[in-house]
C-alpha cells in the first residue's frame, strides 16, 4: 500500500533553486564589478568618471532590486541544510554571514542612493539607469535644506564607504569559508550553488 503524498515526510532539498543559484551569481558579479568601478573612478581619465560613476548607479541600483528579489525568492522556497557533521558555532556563524551579506545587498545600494539623492547638483544633473531612463532620486532627500543636504551627502557617502569594507571583509570571509570547506574539510558546499 503506498502513503498518499500528503503524509510523506519532506526531504529538505540538496541544492538551491536555479533561481537562486542565478541570482546568486548575477548580484556577485555585478557586486564585484561596482567595486571595480568605485575604486578605479579616481585614478581615471576625468571625462571618463561620470560615465563610470553613472554605471556604478545604475548598477548598484540593479543589485538593490535583484537582492529583494532574492530575499523573496528565500523566504518563499527553502535553502538546503547545511552538512549535518558541521560544528554548531560554524552554522551559526554561516547564518550570520549570510544575514550580514544580505544586509550589506540593500544597505550599500541604499546608502548610495541617499547620497547621490544629497548630492547639491542633483536636480541639476538627473539620474539615468543605464542611460536607458531617468532613474528617480530620493525626493525627501533632495527637498531638505541646503546645508543639511551637504552635511548628509558627506555623511552617506561616509557610511556608503564604510558599508564597501565591510563588504570586502565578508565577502573574504565567505569565500574562504567555502574554499576551506571545499578543500580542507572535503565536505563540498559549492556544488550546492554551482549552476
Amino acid at each position: 500500500m503506498t502513503t498518499p503524498a500528503h503524509f510523506e515526510s519532506y526531504d529538505p532539498p540538496s541544492r538551491y533553486t536555479r533561481t537562486a543559484v542565478s541570482l546568486h551569481w548575477l548580484i556577485a558579479v555585478l557586486m564585484i564589478a561596482n567595486v571595480v568601478l568605485g575604486l578605479s573612478a579616481d585614478s581615471l581619465p576625468d571625462d571618463w568618471v561620470r560615465p563610470v560613476i553613472d554605471t556604478h548607479k545604475s548598477i548598484g541600483i540593479t543589485v538593490l532590486g535583484l537582492a529583494l528579489m532574492r530575499i523573496l525568492w528565500r523566504v518563499s522556497h527553502r535553502p538546503p541544510a547545511l552538512p549535518a557533521v558541521f560544528p554548531k558555532w560554524e552554522r551559526a556563524a554561516a547564518h550570520l554571514a549570510h544575514l550580514l551579506l544580505y544586509a550589506l545587498m540593500i544597505g550599500l545600494p541604499l546608502s548610495g542612493w541617499l547620497h547621490d539623492s544629497a548630492w547639491k547638483d542633483a536636480a541639476t544633473h538627473p539620474m539615468r539607469l543605464f542611460d536607458l531612463f531617468q532613474w528617480p532620486r530620493i525626493g525627501f532627500v533632495m527637498h531638505l535644506d541646503p546645508a543639511l543636504k551637504e552635511r548628509l551627502h558627506d555623511r552617506f557617502g561616509a557610511l556608503h564607504t564604510w558599508l564597501g569594507y565591510g563588504l570586502y571583509a565578508l565577502l573574504a570571509l565567505h569565500i574562504g569559508g567555502a574554499l576551506k570547506h571545499q578543500w580542507i574539510d572535503r565536505h563540498s558546499v559549492l556544488k550546492r550553488m554551482m549552476p
